[in-house]
């Protein structure tokens, strides 16, 4: 659940009220890795992907945060540089608050910390799950597990089947199941032939979602 469904309709305006909106366009970078953490954001509308470079250059796909949720908070709350780099995927309505501000409204709010701590204890969680993914499965059941929960997440339902709407191109697709451009390509075009999922400038639609979760569960679509 986001950040802002968690409190109360109260809480959420006067949290909202110590910012200021902003309105960014698509691919706009919001904050960057290594940087010195000055604000947290609240997103109102849009999605976002959170993404982290290694030292090789290899970029990580970590999370998608949308309507809700909220960014930066981690960096904030600890006084230290931004842990990773986060990026708009479409046009994003989003509200800052200067740090001082946040970190003093949580100290006169303990409600609304006890929230966040709720929050960022779910947000641990889910690391550890996609950490044993990748210790027990394969790219191809790490591919199937990520299409499934787009479709859950980012899904629009279709004739057809169900279409994926966050606009995550194949290398995002790779960096989130930790793999290659290349291999996930190669993934994506044996999908296809084996009509789980087609491919068009309509973007990605799952077409035989049974299928895609007897992979994620270590089996081959028949």
């Amino acid at each position: 659940m986001p950040f802002l469904a968690r409190l109360e309709k109260d809480d959420r305006a006067a949290l909202l009220a110590l910012g200021r909106p902003l309105d960014y366009g698509p691919r706009c970078l919001l904050l960057r890795q290594d940087e010195p953490s000055t604000h947290v954001l609240l997103v109102l509308s849009g999605w976002t992907k959170v993404t982290t470079l290694a030292a090789n250059g290899y970029e990580a796909l970590l999370a998608l945060r949308g309507p809700g949720d909220i960014i930066g908070e981690s960096a904030a709350l600890r006084g230290r540089p931004r842990s990773a780099t986060v990026t708009t995927l479409g046009p994003v309505q989003a509200v800052a608050l200067e740090q001082d501000r946040f970190t003093s409204h949580l100290t006169d709010a303990p409600h609304v910390m006890l929230r966040l701590t709720e929050l960022i204890s779910d947000r641990m969680r889910s690391s550890d799950q996609r950490r044993l993914e990748f210790a027990a499965l394969g790219v191809r059941e790490r591919l199937a597990i990520l299409l499934l929960d787009l479709a859950r997440t980012h899904g629009e339902r279709l004739p057809e089947g169900v279409r994926l709407t966050a606009g995550l191109s194949q290398y995002e697709l790779a960096g989130s199941v930790g793999s290659s451009r290349e291999r996930v390509a190669r993934l994506l075009t044996e999908l296809r032939q084996r009509g789980i999922v087609d491919t068009s400038r309509r973007g990605l639609i799952i077409t035989a979602p049974e299928q895609l979760r007897r992979i994620g569960r270590g089996g081959r679509a028949g």
